[in-house]
């Protein structure tokens, strides 16, 4: 059915297409795109099939769950694409005359074998690799040569989609440094810019590279600090949601005090003091909305008081409710991976 779905796209594309037959079919269930997927069937029922050997000047190879790629290249982009246990790119057999790595933080220190991603992308440099691409998320990347660390920032979108956007990086990345010959700064720039357009309106292809061009950067990527997640946290749902935010908070470079897991339950006199201590400590706060607690609608306000920069999600709170919200100057938005970025990038 895939294949079926795929050969009009390829065609029309002017693509040579040539599938491989698999029996197995694997599926990616996320609740939101920053969540870790439900993988059907679970990875030890996965089958692994033969390895595909790929020989051409310029080849985009992407780690698989159901087998590997031996390529025999002269420019190769290697996405390994491995949450757990990413291939070595040589483990298979395959070689490139020029290797570019483009993985994510987690990526390149497995496979440099370095808790440091800067220190484990110049190991894999000194193994061989060309280039090494650290990609940050909302923090942007970093592109290591033997010539030393360029810093790529990220560019602004107005919602944040991420599922699909590492293919796109690589994929971009791959058209400009090894069919284009653009250097790789140069290339993971349109790469992150690329990326942005994708993020906003999930629509390929990407935009020509003078529209890219003049999308705007965030210089300052993500800069961390504490927050404050001020959220209900009374039933199983509200119980979910602090944690998949705190984890999403965190993973963006956050501080995070999330009075459900530094405080708990308590006598009033005991936790307010400690809330509003950790309060006027915070660079800023997130706020769940969902049900207008009014713990959590105090919080928001005292946090205003104090000029706090103040991010809410509000996927089902009605305008009028969000009037003194929205009027105080909070950042209200119905999307928790867009609320996430932009509170990360201090939009």
């Amino acid at each position: 059915i895939a294949v079926d779905e795929f050969r009009p796209q390829a065609e029309l594309d002017n693509l040579d297409f040539r599938p491989e037959h698999v029996d197995q079919f694997i599926s990616f269930d996320y609740v939101h795109s920053l969540a870790t997927p439900v993988i059907t069937p679970s990875l030890t029922q996965i089958v692994r099939n033969e390895a595909i050997d790929v020989a051409a000047e310029v080849v985009l190879r992407f780690g698989m769950l159901e087998g590997t790629v031996r390529v025999e290249a002269e420019r190769c982009v290697y996405d390994p694409q491995s949450a757990s246990s990413p291939e070595r790119f040589e483990d298979n057999g395959s070689h490139a005359g020029k290797l570019a790595i483009v993985g994510n933080r987690r990526e390149v220190c497995a496979l440099g074998r370095d808790d440091n991603p800067s220190e484990a992308g110049a190991r894999l440099i000194a193994d061989g690799a060309e280039v090494v691409v650290v990609k940050s998320g909302a923090e942007g990347a970093e592109v290591i040569t033997t010539s030393g660390t360029t810093s790529v920032p990220p560019y602004r979108s107005n919602t944040v989609w991420t599922l699909g956007s590492g293919d796109v990086f690589a994929a971009m990345f791959a058209s400009r440094w090894a069919v284009h010959g653009d250097s790789p700064a140069t290339a993971a720039r349109l790469a992150s810019a690329a990326v942005s357009a994708y993020a906003e309106n999930r629509e390929l292809p990407a935009p020509t590279n003078e529209a890219l061009l003049r999308r705007e950067p965030l210089a300052t990527g993500a800069v961390g600090g504490k927050v404050y997640l001020a959220s209900p946290f009374f039933t199983m749902s509200q119980l979910w949601l602090v944690d998949e935010v705190r984890w999403g908070l965190a993973d963006l470079g956050f501080e995070v005090f999330s009075p459900l897991h530094e405080i708990g339950p308590g006598p009033a006199n005991a936790v307010a003091p400690a809330d509003i201590a950790a309060l006027k400590d915070c660079d800023i706060v997130f706020a769940i909305l969902d049900g207008l607690d009014s713990g959590t609608v105090f919080e928001v306000g005292y946090a205003r008081a104090l000029e706090k920069p103040v991010y809410a999600l509000a996927q089902k709170v009605s305008a009028g409710d969000l009037t003194m919200i929205e009027g105080s100057g909070c950042r209200v938005y119905y999307d928790l991976v867009t609320a996430l970025h932009h509170a990360a990038w201090r939009e």
